[in-house]
């Protein structure tokens, strides 16, 4: 792939800007950046879903490309087919057997060109031959059952399935279609670790190109042998030979020289504006040296590079409300099923309390009510038995998985009018989250996950509050990121009722107990318990 002088805005903001570079055929890529910096949208351009503003991404002559975005959407996807079919339709083998018959009977009618048919005949021929004809159906069965997908799944329509089971078919048509680019827009999220395993040495043995868009660090190190990272601050992109921890070790030393550099930069301005200002009265020699001086400086401050980003990296404090009573929830023989008919309750017979300062770790499988149980505390459901008990001291902070809480119609900032503060303090705090000048009045239906991820915890820091509902906060967040809130959650003196898979992130928060919800059984916090969940998690 060659890109060319390639740039992009939408609207006042500028993606990319004149960028040139050359990724080599057959290589595994990662593609890595800070959430909106553009990675999803380099896809697109591949894709040729959207053009550039000028320049160009050439790829070679009749390429074939299959795609697995992050979210398997309706529309990408046809829902009116059984799975089976869908998955079938990866390599349009099918399609090419009703066009050799067509060829064929031609040849029958004498009035038509019959050297021009061979040629046609050969052609499609040998797409059959890459596509392996007649071993193509057992390469389907084997990854159907590498892929832990169940038969009786097969005859089901893509409709009806969930969201989970959409993106593991989704992905398994991926893999079928040995395309000649593979583009994997956060390929783990919806992974057990025999599937995970699987999927790395399916990836590792790939001929082809694969590029990868992922937060899963030990996955892109596993897997990638080249690492794109996409600058937002220059908004450009650099090549790097190796996996994720290479180029974290060659960044790292770039940023460091760059910081150098910097800092003698600096001292160099300092040291011409004090000339400058020493002697700006004098005349003769020293007003020529003045005027020396100057367009000296002003030359440094013409070319000055935009500081690092590393440096622009979210910043975050939460506010709390110290003052909190000894046990800010309580929950006693809790009931709840969505439906009255249903034969057995989601939850049942659910009791705990929390005491002040306590950090409460909820795992489980998917759908046995981890979320359902927070949406309970925070009044959203009513349960069917027992009660609810939060003291009136208890001030609370929602982070939603989904990003619910914030209204998609409106821009970033007014989703901050249920704040008491100035729009210039607001402005200057957003930028704490990497959102900088007129970012602030993009609706937030049109921000990446990620980009979602920071506004919902702007918000929560700007609260007080005393204790965190925390609902899977790292899910769409770059490592950076991530250990951020790690960070500021080890300083956070209120409790927290907290929903994660994520074992290296859990296991810095001092958790002191772990509710397991499938079972209503509460344990001392041990890092086997989240391992285990994390094994199984979305294995359905």
């Amino acid at each position: 792939m060659k890109i060319d002088n390639l740039s992009l805005s939408f609207g006042i903001e500028e993606i990319f800007k004149s960028v040139n570079i050359l990724v080599p055929d057959n290589k595994k890529v990662g593609i890595v950046g800070v959430n909106g910096a553009g990675k999803t949208t380099l896809f697109n351009l591949i894709l040729g879903n959207i053009e550039p503003d000028s320049g160009k991404i050439t790829l070679k002559k009749d390429i074939t490309i299959s795609y697995l975005p992050q979210v398997i959407k309706d529309d990408v996807i046809n829902k009116n087919i059984n799975v089976l079919d869908y998955l079938e339709s990866g390599r349009p083998i099918k399609k090419l057997e009703k066009e050799l018959i067509k060829c064929y009977n031609k040849l029958l009618d004498n009035t038509n060109d019959e050297k021009k048919i061979y040629k046609e005949i050969e052609r499609i021929q040998n797409k059959l031959n890459e596509l392996n004809e007649y071993g193509a159906e057992s390469e389907l069965l084997k990854i159907i059952d590498n892929m832990k997908i169940d038969l009786d799944m097969l005859d089901k329509k893509v409709g009806d399935l969930s969201g989970g089971e959409k993106s593991k078919i989704a992905f398994a048509r991926v893999l079928y279609q040995n395309a000649d680019i593979m583009l994997l827009d956060e390929p783990t999220n919806h992974l057990d670790e025999n599937t995970r395993s699987y999927i790395i040495n399916f990836l590792k043995n790939y001929k082809n190109s694969v590029y990868i868009i992922s937060h899963d660090i030990p996955f892109l190190n596993e897997i990638t042998n080249e690492i794109l990272y996409i600058n937002k601050a220059s908004k450009t992109m650099e090549l790097y030979n190796g996996n994720y921890d290479r180029f974290i070790k060659l960044h790292d030393e770039e940023e460091k020289s760059k910081l150098r550099e910097e800092e003698k930069e600096e001292e160099r301005v300092k040291e011409l504006k004090g000339f400058i200002d020493k002697y700006s009265s004098a005349s003769g020699k020293r007003k020529k040296m003045v005027k020396d001086r100057e367009k000296k400086l002003n030359k440094i401050l013409e070319n000055k590079e935009e500081k690092a980003f590393k440096n622009k990296e979210v910043k975050l404090n939460i506010n709390e409300d110290i003052d909190s009573a000894k046990e800010p929830l309580i929950v006693k023989d809790l009931c709840f099923k969505y439906n009255k008919d249903d034969k057995r309750y989601l939850i049942y017979n659910l009791s705990f309390s929390l005491k002040n300062g306590e950090r409460f770790l909820i795992v489980g499988k998917n759908g046995k009510g981890k979320t359902t149980l927070l949406k309970l505390i925070l009044g959203k459901f009513k349960p069917d038995k027992g009660e609810i008990i939060i003291n009136k001291k208890t001030k609370i902070g929602y982070y939603a998985q989904e990003h619910e809480t914030l209204d998609k119609n409106k821009t970033i900032l007014e989703n901050f009018n249920d704040i008491d503060i100035s729009n210039k303090a607001l402005r200057s705090y957003l930028g704490r989250f990497l959102f900088f000048g007129d970012d602030v009045y993009k609706k937030v239906g049109v921000l990446s996950p990620g980009e979602r991820a920071r506004v919902m915890l702007a918000h929560l820091t700007l609260i007080n509050t005393n204790m965190l509902i925390l609902d899977e906060p790292t899910n769409h967040l770059d490592p950076e990121t991530q250990k951020l809130i790690a960070s500021a959650l080890n300083d956070y003196k209120g409790t927290i009722l907290l929903v994660s898979h994520n074992v290296e992130f859990v296991d810095n928060l001092n958790i002191d107990r772990v509710l397991l919800i499938d079972t209503g059984k509460i344990n001392f916090y041990n890092k086997d318990i989240v391992k285990h969940y994390e094994k199984i998690n979305n294995k359905k």
